[in-house]
């Protein structure tokens, strides 16, 4: 029975509707996981290093999809609960037109600055040549890369989530059998990962584009629009939360990488790639929960049921608290297997890799609530206080931590900072939705 926005969500719906969205973004989080594996015992630590330090560089030019994806999707939905859905219609050709245009300009600025960048991050010799290698060929892909992100959010605004996933599984498969015929077979290297993953993000990224530009039995077609300044202005201040989010991300995950270069060589770059892996696949499922809610919540936001939106609400809250036990219980029994994983053939790097893990693993206990509480507030179409809660715990509280910590309990101390930041994260996550409550009334 096909689940609608309009309906009414009772725990058992609201995760069969969510479902898709969250797997989808957990594929999604295994293409750089895919690439560190085979890079890691295929090639070696040093390219397994460029991988995980340019990363976070890549990351910052996708992060437009989300922007697009989610503030747009918020702004469709908010529509369609109001009855216009020509106009939802017309809202959706302009934002993927736009962020094409926006995937484009960024690859070429990509590929002409992004070996004067990473000299900048502290890459230097091999691990400076390495990195720039990865980045170019998968600069090819940004604008499939960027309609990729900005798709898995619209999807689910589409009433078609479960095709989302579809989309974003071939895209996965297509990027792990790439990298074992590329790496493992072919014996191309570092080349061949990076193509592997460009050539998923094309999968990913076109593969909605023809669907949405055919006619097609979801609630959203690319057509004619016209240029809407207001329009976008909306949807970039409504998505800029998660905007800030993913570049505050990779902007702190570089910060990590000069930190721990300092701290703990190239070998603590290579422990924190691993967390950083398994973090991508955890938070995935709180990310995909709460992109996969927020078309529902800001359907209820447009039509003024308040009660759906209380019950909504109270049900995605326990929810996050059952996925965050099972995750921090899931990290702490997985802590040794996953480091052997990646980093098995060095001792000193596993044991490095499997303490870090430990200690890292308290932050999912708190992560899902800040991440859930942010697109909450997306989906009521309040970008401020959701930029709000993502600018506090992605860049102030974790920059704080990282630059204060390590003067206290050295290595230790970088990988307590990111439990500290998502404490305090929720907490101030807390008292927003404790504070707008009677505003929005949910």
């Amino acid at each position: 029975m096909k689940i609608q926005l309009s309906d009414h969500f009772t725990y058992s719906k609201l995760l069969r509707y969510t479902l898709p969205s969250i797997v989808m973004m957990v594929f999604t989080s295994i293409y750089g996981v895919v690439d560190g594996f085979f890079v890691s015992n295929y090639v070696g630590k040093t390219p397994f290093t460029a991988v995980n330090f340019i990363y976070p560089v890549l990351m910052i030019m996708g992060c437009a999809g989300f922007m697009f994806g989610t503030g747009g999707g918020a702004l469709i939905a908010k529509t369609m609960g109001e009855g216009e859905r020509e106009k939802a219609n017309r809202i959706f050709s302009l934002i993927v037109y736009t962020s094409a245009a926006c995937g484009a300009a960024l690859a070429v600025l990509g590929v002409l600055f992004i070996r004067p960048a990473a000299a900048a991050l502290g890459a230097q010799g091999r691990l400076l040549e390495d990195s720039v290698t990865y980045a170019r060929i998968i600069l090819l892909a940004v604008p499939a890369f960027v309609l990729q992100f900005e798709f898995q959010c619209l999807f689910a605004t589409a009433e078609k989530p479960t095709l989302g996933l579809c989309v974003t599984v071939a895209a996965g498969v297509t990027n792990m059998v790439l990298d074992a015929l590329f790496v493992a077979v072919f014996r191309w290297g570092l080349e061949g990962a990076a193509a592997a993953t460009a050539l998923s993000q094309c999968v990913g990224g076109i593969v909605p584009l023809v669907y949405f530009a055919r006619p097609n039995s979801s609630l959203l077609r690319l057509g004619r629009t016209r240029f809407d300044g207001k329009m976008l202005a909306k949807t970039c201040v409504n998505g800029s939360s998660e905007l800030m989010s993913n570049i505050s991300a990779s902007v702190v995950s570089m910060l990590y990488n000069a930190q721990l270069l300092r701290y703990a060589g190239e070998d603590g770059v290579a422990a924190y790639g691993v967390l950083m892996y398994v973090s991508l696949m955890f938070q995935a499922v709180f990310i995909g929960y709460s992109v996969g809610t927020a078309p529902v919540i800001g359907y209820h936001y447009g039509a003024q049921n308040h009660g759906e939106l209380r019950s909504l609400r109270r049900k995605s809250t326990a929810v996050i608290a059952v996925f965050a036990a099972a995750m921090f219980a899931a990290a702490q029994l997985l802590a040794r297997p996953l480091s052997q994983l990646f980093v098995g053939y060095d001792p000193d790097l596993l044991e490095l890799t499997a303490q870090a893990f430990f200690i890292f693993s308290f932050s999912f206990l708190f992560s899902g609530f800040a991440v859930f509480g942010s697109s909450f507030f997306t989906a009521l179409n309040n970008g401020l206080v959701s930029a709000a809660i993502s600018f506090l715990r992605t860049l102030v509280f974790q920059v704080s931590a990282v630059l204060i910590f390590p003067l206290i309990w050295k290595v230790d101390g970088i990988w307590l900072s990111i439990v500290a930041a998502e404490a305090l994260a929720v907490a101030v996550t807390a008292a927003f939705l404790w504070g707008l409550r009677k505003k929005y009334q949910y």
